[in-house]
């Protein structure tokens, strides 16, 4: 049983450390001169479609969010009738 651990053991390690890692392109310059670019448009926009989604998504919870704490505040606030 040990002996047959130690061939497991042995042979993850082999796997990762034999592993070919994918290049990646680097795309910092690109980026830096999209986020750079004066064009009118506030920095948190400037990422495309999918900045815009969160921005928009982020923006209607902060709405809802708020709106129901002060609906829960003036429930809380007002005394039940018996």
């Amino acid at each position: 049983m040990y002996r047959q651990l130690m061939g497991l053991r042995q042979l993850s390690r082999r796997t990762i450390a034999s592993s070919a890692r994918r290049q990646v392109e680097n795309t910092v310059k690109e980026k830096q001169k999209l986020f750079q670019e004066d064009n009118g448009m506030p920095i948190h926009l400037k990422g495309g479609s999918k900045d815009a989604v969160l921005y928009r998504a982020t923006m209607a919870l902060t709405v809802f969010g708020t709106g129901y704490v002060v609906y829960s505040l003036l429930s809380a606030s007002m005394p039940k009738k018996p």
